[in-house]
Parts: structure tokens; C-alpha cells; sequence
């Protein structure tokens, strides 16, 4: 209620002594019932606001009921010209293209076939015609038969042409829409033209039906909107107590700003300075005083920066002003703008709970994007130690000053907790560097009564609003908390971290800057951001568990040392991927005859059926190449053996199909003769480092992968000059995600190329330092030097097939052991060799031929072109023979035979002394 100076509060018969308005009839003049009479004559006169809105709304009715009407009429007109084109142009098509329509043009008579075939289908489709003509235009048919010969009325060049002609005409049967599609034969030349045509009146009428409805509906709107007006008009006089517009208007203009602000208060100030009116909300929120009316505004109590803004009349805009205890947001405008008169206009609204409420939203919505950052911003890696580090990087400085967090030690090494042994600090994250907590990786073991092992015992999270008065936690260490104290961290929050059942440590949460201690909502929020990091933390700690057993497995199959032997100076690498493990393999595994095989294989896939599937190519490589076998022969046996543990996956594994895969890579080097035989499945070609400098790739013939059967495969065979540096690797080494291995094998080129006549062990660390530190995917390097084995260190003779031979052979193999100084292994030799050469005398076939070897060992071979295989058994008493091969296995540390494309070698080796 605006209370004006000098003014009654109660209303007068005539509210302000406004004369009536001149068409208002006199209050005597009433109808029965207490209406007026001519209530409707003057609600349709248009002189009453009523009588305006009447008018307006017949105007309105009549747009409406004209627009609608046009837009029926357009409307189906178009749909009308839309359906006769669709119809005619399918009928026209149809005709065309119905089977024996080009075939009657060409016809002799082209009008006895097609007439009846045209008045049939224009009577079954509607139309109004259907002509058959030719490329001239020259009618075959027509509804009106004395019309058949005639030139057809219309354009058919681009029909003729092959288009389709559409066209809007006036015809002798009125406006109708006639198209001209074109008759082609089988070898899509044109040799006629079919026209449709319908008149658009058949297609219409929609409108004839319509227009009833609309104006029928045009008629009840006009009657409604009459009644209406005749109706608001007699209430609005009732209501209104015969006040006409012209009072209306006075009283709205005087009193609508204090009926529509009740919310807000309103000040008027007048140019010198006194305020001239002030509402109920005004006097409320500014405490003024009962005759604040008319008293100059510097005089009403308010403080210096409020009064001063009142006084000056300047403009203002939601500006804050501080009211004893409320906060005020003051508009301000002047009233002298459009010529009115000196002074201004000021609102005021009470924002001090809205300012309330949106602090505590904007501390929501802080929270809730702490949470999103959570869900986003933890767990990124698979790392334990990262987990947590990004947990106290989110909580500080927004949640706490200071945030640490401690793990078991079992958790970091992947292992389930266990409790009651020493925890590690794991992230240590504040606003200054240099704190008196525990150091990053200091081992804590926490005293019964500290807050962090409450928390580890309950499961449940402890707050510590004053550390200075909890004696439990002082008592972890007494000299390290005063210091804590010292520093100003005054309060805490303990968060175990849950991830099931599982305890895995705790978080804390520290904080200095702040003086207010932690509340319940932050507590609520550090257990959020501690319950998604713990199971992050977690899936890290499961994560490094497999990683941990995968690797364990896999360095236990990989080889851990080389073998001994002279043939290959050797170096190598292997670099696990970045993440998960391979089935990258390599080995060198020493052979008969000092020859040396190395192998490199690579398994399809990660993880811990890679890696055993590589310990088991691994292992199958070792026994098979105790037989001696070509590369070709070993990589079709692995093929073998591949396709079976394909099928034994796919049967073992329910609902999965695991498909091992592999490619392999398989050479056998001869230090005798210098030559390489290799074979590769599937896999990169080796390179070749030439003594001189150049480097090549090897034409290898590449076989399929392991696993796919079917396909045999190939051996290369070339002599390797000595000192030549043979390089086997992986796929790893030259592709990747971001380069093909072309562009991989060029690098590796370029590498090599800066390597002359380097170690291999200096070859591998060229290679390598190319690399990230850690691969995409495994990699796994050999480099083997050649050597060769001389002439005064081989011995070979040919021995007839004569027993009486043998001796000979002794006596040239004692001479040779004493040239070498091995006098004390000839007795050995010649028992060896006088069984080995008379068991090749006797049961084999010429040529025979007996080698000896000096290497590690003394190697001796007895070669012959048989290619049956001896075996060692006991012999009966009563035998006469089967004795001599149980003699060379006592004598010998190791014998065995191999295959060769002309027999077979029977070879034993005994250590030097």
C-alpha cells in the first residue's frame, strides 16, 4: 500500500473526484435485472474497448476464413496439376514400356494393334487419352478415331530424343496436363512416342466440398466472438461501477508502480534531495522512520554510501549496497528524461538469501565438477602409483591444502593387502613443496590409535577438525606432529581406500590455509573421490598382477644365456611392448656338426596365451631340431602343430574363437662350409651386412604364417662370407602404428649402413637407439657375426667299401690327433670310428666318407648314402653283433644322426681334454 502524503486511505464514492466518462449512461439507467439496456448495441458500436475487441476479432475471423479459402483453392489446384502430371506420366510409361508396344510400331499396321490396346488401358487407368504416335508426331491411335493420322498437338523433340515431355495445355476438352514419354526398342533407339493426357477437373473438386465447411465455420466464430464481446463488455461495466476508459487510464497511471511492485521497494526522490514517497517494502528495507516523507534524504539515518546514492539522482544498475545486515541491490533512474519532473526513481531488492543460495550452488557445482573431473581425470593408466597421484592432484588446492595417500606395499606390487603390515606413501600433493608430512615412498606403520589406522581397522572415514586436540594422532610421532602443527595444517580427513571387501590404504586429506576446520559435505565428498580412485586403484593393482605373471612367465620361457659355440658371434635384444606382453621369440640352439640354428618368432596377440603359446613353439623348436631337420621340414611340422592348438582353443573355450597365428623364422649356418640355409613363415626377411659395408635383405621365399597349413615351404641356401653380420628381428622393430614396414626397413637399411664393421653387440645399440624407450609392440633382435671353421681344424678322408679299410682309417686319425695334441682322446676316437666306419661298410652304401671336427669338441662323422637310421639296444648273449652303437653311446658325450638330400651322417662328439 503506497501511502501519499495529505491523502485518505479510504476510498471515495468517486475515486479522486474523476468526472464520468461522457459515454457512460447514468446510473439510474438500468434494465431489468439490474442490466444496462443497449449493453449489445454498444459493444458492436466499436466506441467501448469491448466493441474494439469485437471488431478486431471479425477482421481477424474474416482474414482467417479469406486466407483459407485462397490457400484451399491453391492448394488444390496444385494437387490437382500434381496428380494429372503423376498420372498421366505412369500411364504414358507403363504403355511404353509394355511388352509388344515397339514391336506393334514396327508393325505394318501399327493402329490395329494399338487402338484397342490404348481405349482398354485409358478406360482402366482414368485418363482422358492415351496417343500412340511416331518420331513425327503422326497419330496411330486416338479416342476419336477420325483424329488417327493427324499431327499431334504438343512438343515431342525432346521425347524424341529420349527425354520425357510435361505439359500444362488447354485443350477442346479444357485445361488438362499431357506428357510425351518415348518407345524404345531392345537396343534402346526410339521408334515411337506415347502420350497421356488427363484434364485437370477430373483430378479436382476438394474444394467445392470445403469451402461449405469453412464458411459454416466462419459464421459460428463471428456469432461466438459477438457474443463474447456482449458478454465481457456487461462485466466489465458491472465490475467497474460505470467508471469509463478515461477514469481508467487516470487511476492505472497513478498507482500501477505501487500495485505491481509490492516485491521490490520504491523511492521517490524528488531534485532537492527529499524524498517525496516510499513504499511499505522501502520503509521495511531501508528502516526508515514514520515522517521519512518530505525530509531530505541525508537525514533519514541510512549510511553515507546508500544516502549518497539517493542524493545524487545518478543512474544505477543492481549495484550492492550493504544495509546493516542485508544486502541490497539498488536501481536507480531519473524522472526528468521525457520532460517530467526533477528527481529519481530508485528500487530496492532484498538479494542477501538469493546471495546465500547461489554461494551454496556455486559450491554444488564446484563439487559436482570435481566429481566429473574424478570420473574423467583417475584411472587414466594402469599404473597404481599414478592412480594415486592423480587422486591428490584433483584434491588440491580445491578440497584440501595438503593430500596424501598411503598404500600396502602388497597393492603395489599387485598383490592383495594384507593387514597389519606397513603401509608406503605413494602421492604426496600440496600447495608448498616443502612439508613436515611423511616423504613420497617413506614406509609408515601407523599406531593403534591414530586416525589413518581407526580408518584402516572400521573401514569407515575419521575426521580430525582440530589436530592439535586429538591425542591419538599426536601420538604417532610426537616430534613430527608438532612440526605438523608448527607448519599450520589444523585439520584432517582419513579416507580408506575400499574396493570391495578390500582395504587397500587410506587418503588424507590435510588443510593450513583455511582456518574453518572440515565440514560433513566435505567429508561426503572426500569419500566420493576416494571410493572412484580406490577402484581404480584396484583395477591398476589386478592390472599389474597379470602384467607381473605374464612377464614372470614370459622371461622364463625366453632365453636366459646363449650357448657356447664358435660358428656365430652373437648379441641380441628384447624390449617388451608398452603395454600387455608378447610372443616374440628367438633362440639359438647349437646343432650337429658345429653348425648353429637361430630362430625368431613373433605369436598373433598380447598377453598370457601369447606367451605360452610361445613357450610352446619355443619348446617344439628345441625338440625338433634335435632331428636334424631342414628349415623347411621344422617350419611345416610348427605349421602342424599350430593348426592343432587352434583347434584345441576353439574347443576348449566356450563362446570364443582363439586363433594362435604365428610367423617364424628359422636358419642353420655351417661354419665348415660358410653356407646358410633358412626358411621363413610369414616373417620379415633377414638382413645381411656385408663385410665390405652393404647391406641387404635377403630374397628368402616367404611362406605362409603358422597355422594356415596347406601351403608348403621353400629354403634359400647362400654362402655367407666371414665376418658377415646376419640380422633376425621382429615386426616390432620396422612397424608401427604412425610407419609401414617399408618405411621401417629403410630405417633399418640406413642403420645398419652406419655400422661398418661393428660388433654385433655395437650393432644392436644402433638399431635400438632409434626406438622409443618403450615399443608399441614387442621386439626381439639377433645379430650373428659369421665365423669359419679352417682347414687345420677339419680333417676329412673317403673310405673304401672294404673292411679291410678301417685300419687305415685309425692310423690317418691317430696322426691327425697328435698334429692337434689330442693324443689322449685316440683311443676313444679309433673305437668310435672303427664302429661307426664298419657299421657303414656293412649295412650301408658307398661312397663313405669319415670328418673331423675340432671345435669345442671333437666331432666325428661318418657319412654314407644310406638312409637307414641305427638304433641303440641291448644286445642278447647270443648276438653276435648289436653291440658296437651301446659302445660309441659310453664312449662319446653326445652321437645322433642326420638326414642329408644324398643319405645320412652318424655323428659323436667327445669334450677335449
Amino acid at each position: 500500500m503506497v501511502r501519499l502524503p495529505g491523502r485518505p486511505v479510504t476510498r471515495p464514492p468517486r475515486p479522486f473526484g474523476y468526472p464520468r466518462a461522457p459515454h457512460s449512461p447514468p446510473p439510474g439507467d438500468r434494465g431489468a435485472g439490474g442490466s444496462r439496456p443497449g449493453v449489445l448495441r454498444a459493444a458492436v458500436t466499436g466506441r467501448s474497448v469491448a466493441g474494439q475487441v469485437f471488431v478486431l476479432q471479425v477482421v481477424i475471423v474474416l482474414l482467417l476464413v479469406v486466407s483459407a479459402v485462397v490457400a484451399q483453392v491453391l492448394q488444390v489446384r496444385h494437387d490437382s496439376d500434381t496428380e494429372a502430371s503423376n498420372r498421366s506420366l505412369a500411364v504414358a510409361q507403363t504403355f511404353a514400356n509394355a511388352p509388344g508396344t515397339a514391336a506393334a510400331l514396327r508393325s505394318a499396321d501399327p493402329t490395329a494393334v494399338l487402338q484397342p490396346r490404348t481405349e482398354a488401358a485409358r478406360k482402366a487407368t482414368g485418363v482422358d487419352f492415351i496417343v500412340v504416335m511416331n518420331t513425327d508426331g503422326v497419330r496411330y491411335t486416338h479416342p476419336q478415331p477420325g483424329r488417327i493420322g493427324q499431327k499431334f498437338v504438343g512438343t515431342i523433340a525432346p521425347a524424341v530424343a529420349g527425354g520425357t515431355v510435361t505439359e500444362h495445355i488447354t485443350g477442346t476438352i479444357g485445361p488438362l496436363v499431357q506428357v510425351v514419354v518415348p518407345v524404345k526398342d531392345t537396343g534402346g533407339q526410339v521408334v515411337g512416342l506415347v502420350a497421356a493426357g488427363i484434364t485437370t477437373a477430373h483430378v479436382g473438386g476438394a474444394a467445392d466440398q470445403q469451402l461449405p465447411l469453412l464458411l459454416a465455420a466462419a459464421a459460428a466464430a463471428l456469432a461466438l466472438a459477438t457474443a463474447g464481446t456482449a458478454l465481457v463488455s456487461r462485466r466489465l461495466l458491472r465490475q467497474t461501477h460505470g467508471l469509463g476508459p478515461y477514469e481508467m487510464t487516470r487511476m492505472y497511471e497513478h498507482h500501477d508502480a505501487v500495485l505491481h511492485a509490492v516485491r521490490e521497494g520504491v523511492l521517490i526522490v524528488g531534485g532537492d534531495g527529499r524524498l517525496l514517497l516510499a513504499n511499505d517494502e522501502a520503509h521495511r528495507l531501508l528502516d526508515l522512520p514514520a515522517d521519512a516523507e518530505q525530509r531530505h534524504v541525508l537525514e533519514l539515518g541510512l549510511d553515507d554510501e546508500t544516502a549518497g546514492l539517493l542524493a545524487s539522482g545518478r543512474v544505477a544498475t543492481d549495484e550492492v549496497h550493504l544495509v546493516k545486515d542485508r544486502l541490497l541491490a539498488v536501481n536507480q533512474r531519473p524522472t526528468d528524461l521525457r520532460g517530467g519532473p526533477p528527481g529519481s526513481v530508485t528500487t530496492l531488492r532484498d538479494s542477501t538469501e538469493l546471495r546465500a543460495l547461489s554461494g551454496r550452488a556455486e559450491v554444488a557445482r564446484e563439487r559436482l565438477n570435481m566429481l566429473y573431473e574424478a570420473g574423467v581425470g583417475i584411472g587414466t593408466s594402469l599404473d597404481v602409483t599414478r592412480t594415486a597421484a592423480e587422486l591428490a592432484e584433483l584434491a588440491v588446492p580445491r578440497l584440501a591444502d595438503f593430500a596424501t595417500v598411503d598404500l600396502f606395499d602388497a597393492v603395489l606390487g599387485g598383490e592383495e593387502p594384507r593387514p597389519g603390515t606397513a603401509l608406503r606413501r605413494t602421492a604426496c600433493v600440496g600447495i608448498r613443496k616443502e612439508t613436515p608430512l611423511y616423504p613420497l615412498g617413506e614406509r609408515i606403520r601407523f599406531v593403534t590409535t591414530s586416525p589413518q589406522a581407526r580408518a584402516l581397522t572400521t573401514g569407515q572415514s575419521v575426521v580430525v577438525p582440530r589436530l592439535r586436540d586429538e591425542p591419538g594422532w599426536r601420538a604417532q610421532d610426537l616430534e613430527r606432529t608438532d612440526q605438523v602443527l608448527a607448519f599450520g595444517i589444523h585439520s584432517l580427513i582419513t579416507v580408506p581406500l575400499r574396493a570391495g571387501a578390500l582395504v587397500l590404504g587410506v587418503a588424507n586429506f590435510w588443510r593450513a590455509e583455511k582456518p574453518q576446520p572440515f565440514d560433513a559435505e566435505e567429508l561426503a565428498l572426500a569419500e566420493e573421490l576416494a571410493a572412484r580412485a580406490a577402484v581404480s586403484i584396484d583395477n591398476a593393482r589386478r592390472y599389474t598382477r597379470e602384467h607381473s605373471m605374464a612377464v614372470t612367465l614370459q622371461r622364463s620361457l625366453l632365453p636366459r644365456t646363449l650357448p657356447e659355440q664358435d660358428a656365430l658371434d652373437l648379441a641380441y635384444r628384447y624390449l617388451p611392448a608398452q603395454s600387455g606382453v608378447g610372443g616374440d621369440w628367438f633362440d639359438v640352439l647349437p646343432l650337429s656338426g658345429a653348425r648353429v640354428a637361430l630362430v625368431v618368432g613373433d605369436v598373433v596377440g598380447h598377453g598370457l596365451h601369447a606367451a605360452a603359446t610361445m613357450g610352446r613353439l619355443r619348446t617344439a623348436v628345441h625338440n625338433f631340431s634335435s632331428l636334424d631337420l631342414p628349415p623347411d621340414e621344422l617350419l611345416s611340422l610348427l605349421d602342424e602343430l599350430v593348426g592343432r592348438l587352434d583347434q584345441d582353443d576353439e574347443t576348449s573355450v566356450t563362446g570364443a574363437s582363439v586363433v594362435t597365428g604365428a610367423t617364424c623364422l628359422y636358419a642353420i649356418y655351417d661354419p665348415v662350409s660358410r653356407l646358410c640355409t633358412m626358411a621363413r613363415a610369414g616373417h620379415p626377411p633377414p638382413a645381411l651386412v656385408r663385410p665390405e659395408g652393404g647391406v641387404e635383405f635377403l630374397d628368402v621365399p616367404a611362406g605362409p604364417p603358422l597355422g594356415l597349413g596347406g601351403l608348403p615351404f621353400e629354403t634359400a641356401e647362400l654362402e655367407l662370407p666371414e665376418d658377415s653380420r646376419l640380422v633376425l628381428y621382429t615386426d616390432g622393430l620396422v612397424e608401427d602404428r604412425e610407419r609401414d614396414i617399408d618405411e621401417g626397413l629403410g630405417l633399418l637399411r640406413d642403420a645398419l649402413l652406419r655400422t661398418p664393421g661393428a660388433s654385433p653387440e655395437d650393432t644392436c645399440r644402433t638399431v635400438l637407439d632409434r626406438l622409443p624407450a618403450r615399443p608399441s609392440d614387442d621386439v626381439a633382435l639377433i645379430v650373428a657375426r659369421t665365423r669359419v671353421l679352417g682347414d687345420d681344424r677339419v680333417a676329412q678322408w673317403q673310405v673304401p667299401s672294404d673292411p679291410a679299410a678301417v685300419s687305415e682309417v685309425r692310423d690317418s686319425v691317430t696322426r691327425r690327433l697328435a698334429d692337434w695334441g689330442l693324443d689322449e682322446l685316440a683311443f676313444t676316437t679309433e673305437l668310435i670310428l672303427s664302429e661307426l666306419v664298419t657299421n657303414a661298410i656293412r649295412y650301408g652304401r658307398p661312397p663313405i666318407g669319415v670328418r673331423l671336427l675340432r671345435e669345442r669338441t671333437l666331432i666325428c662323422e661318418v657319412s654314407d648314402r644310406s638312409t637307414t637310421s641305427p638304433h641303440l639296444r641291448y644286445a642278447a648273449s647270443t648276438d653276435e653283433g648289436g653291440r658296437g652303437l651301446f659302445l660309441v653311446a659310453q664312449l662319446a658325450g653326445r652321437w645322433g644322426t642326420r638326414y642329408t638330400p644324398n643319405g645320412k651322417v652318424i655323428w659323436a662328439e667327445q669334450p677335449l681334454p
